[in-house]
């Protein structure tokens, strides 16, 4: 009879809502402290001789790199595996590649189409594994982009009013959930045919200690707000749509008249990349409110924290590291 124990379950890291807001707010507050080790030079690798394995089916910019820049500076390795490389074009299924690959990596970010592709992968793998962006959730964007609103506003995120233009996409899924875990307000401004998953707006409004709303009126959104985020008309796979997007998403640019409507002190969020002209004009995205460079930057911070603790690496050290 074996009598050892059982292995512990590992971290995943799938959806905004798979944390506990104590969690959440660990992993920013970590990420903040994070950066300004960096910022002062000091070196942090607690992950040498770990592999984070990047199975990305979508292409990628500052995820990839944010991650992988994430993981060297934590002193580990990175493999990108392309999907159209692997056997997975050739129908070889998730589970076993979830298993083969836990067998030869320490941690695994996924970037790909379905939800359920990153839960069945969850499923099998006995290492932890990331959402790197879906089309219901980017969690990781979500939370980086938090921090830089804490970088801005303060860490105490309550009595925030927060305003999101365009499209109920991915990235507006995990922001309302965040919104509902860390409890600051969320207004959506989305046009008709366009809102977010309504089943997730549901659970997060149920939960929420601010409100989350959701309207067509964009200057309602705006309206006193102290964060307004916007993001691409068009996502990925999209393309196809993108001249009736355009149509339809006009008048929630986010422009210097829309601005107006916001407190005087609200900053600006773009996950990126931008479409100067349509979602965002070049005098807002460059403009003094504007905090996308910080927020770009942020991924790689966000990153290194959430590596740490999905490989239980963060243990404080007397130098305070």
């Amino acid at each position: 009879m074996n009598h050892d124990p059982a292995p512990p379950r590992p971290r995943h890291y799938l959806a905004v809502a798979d944390l506990a807001e104590a969690e959440i707010r660990a992993l920013l507050d970590r990420a903040l402290r994070l950066k300004a080790l960096h910022r002062a030079g000091r070196p942090h690798r607690p992950a040498v001789g770990r592999t984070l394995g990047l199975l990305f089916e979508k292409p990628s910019t500052r995820t990839r790199v944010s991650f992988e820049a994430a993981m060297f500076h934590l002193g580990g390795n990175c493999s990108f595996l392309p999907a159209r490389d692997l056997q997975l074009r050739r129908g070889e299924p998730l589970k076993d590649t979830a298993r083969v690959l836990s067998r030869y990596v320490d941690v695994l970010a996924v970037r790909t189409f379905g939800q359920e592709i990153v839960e069945e992968l969850a499923a099998w793998a006995s290492i932890p594994v990331i959402n790197a962006l879906t089309d219901q959730h980017h969690p990781c964007q979500a939370l980086s982009d938090v921090m830089t609103v804490m970088e801005a506003k303060g860490t105490a995120l309550e009595g925030l009013k927060v305003a999101w233009l365009g499209d109920g996409n991915n990235v507006a899924h995990s922001w309302i959930q965040a919104a509902a875990r860390l409890g600051f307000a969320l207004t959506l401004a989305c046009p008709e045919g366009y809102a977010p998953d309504p089943e997730i707006l549901a659970r997060a409004q149920a939960e929420a200690r601010a409100p989350i709303r959701l309207t067509t009126d964009p200057a309602e959104a705006l309206e006193g707000a102290d964060v307004v985020n916007t993001d691409v008309w068009a996502s990925m796979g999209q393309e196809a749509e993108a001249e009736e997007r355009r149509r339809v998403f006009a008048p929630y640019q986010v422009n210097a008249e829309a601005l107006s409507r916001a407190k005087a002190d609200a900053v600006v969020l773009h996950c990126l990349p931008a479409h100067r002209g349509e979602e965002i004009t070049e005098e807002v995205l460059e403009g003094p409110r504007s905090v996308v460079w910080d927020q770009a930057e942020n991924k790689m911070h966000l990153h290194r924290a959430l590596l740490e603790w999905t490989l239980g690496l963060h243990r404080e050290s007397p130098e305070g590291v």
